[in-house]
């Protein structure tokens, strides 16, 4: 699917894009109106990282086609009331088809609520605390091609991330994850140089408020 190496490909409208959404129209909307613009909202933040966790292993297509599900299981990704999950309500996602019904992971998600309850208490939001972590000028390449993703899952800042969150007591969170986690979220913008979407994205992290 990829056009001269470049990883950018044509939409049906004819405009390149970076390659991965395979024109597949859920993963296109993806693509265009959520991947890389910043989120500073505490529960798109929990939900995206969590997921990301549940991702491990499978694609994320998977796991956006099972979002909504998620959203019902999870009580709309509100660590305050995932916070409060019991046994009995993990016996109840274990249960749930629509979801992915791993023990582990569905425990995870739980701990990382508690773990986000004290992080808020801590530092005010989770935005606060994660977009601290925003890599500076330095830290990014000055080209974004698809050698450079391809040649980094992880970075120097997502290895710190993923560190600092496990010291917290958060599972599911190693630097691939985590890496996923920032460039869905906008701290970075990994949009490929050429597709239509990179320029718009860097055009709303200019003007994105920071939170503190």
């Amino acid at each position: 699917m990829e056009k001269d190496n470049t990883g950018l490909l044509a939409g049906p409208d004819g405009v390149a894009r970076c390659f991965w959404h395979g024109n597949l129209p859920d993963y296109l909307h993806y693509h265009d109106h959520e991947w890389g613009r910043p989120v500073s909202d505490d529960r798109r933040l929990f939900e995206k990282i969590c997921l990301e966790g549940f991702q491990s292993g499978l694609s994320w297509l998977t796991i956006l086609r099972k979002r909504e599900n998620f959203r019902e299981a999870f009580a709309g990704f509100d660590f305050d009331k995932i916070a409060a999950f019991t046994d009995k309500d993990v016996e109840r996602l274990l249960g749930n088809a629509g979801i992915i019904r791993h023990r582990g992971k569905i425990v995870s998600t739980i701990n990382n609520a508690k773990r986000a309850r004290e992080m808020v208490d801590e530092f005010g939001s989770l935005a606060a605390w994660f977009w601290k972590f925003e890599p500076g000028k330095d830290e990014r390449p000055r080209i974004v091609d698809l050698a450079h993703l391809r040649a980094n899952p992880t970075t120097a800042v997502s290895v710190r991330i993923s560190k600092e969150l496990k010291k917290r007591s958060w599972s599911f969170v190693g630097p691939t994850t985590v890496y996923a986690f920032m460039q869905a979220m906008g701290l970075v913008n990994d949009h490929l140089e050429g597709c239509v979407c990179r320029k718009e994205v860097e055009k709303e992290r200019k003007a994105f408020k920071r939170p503190k």
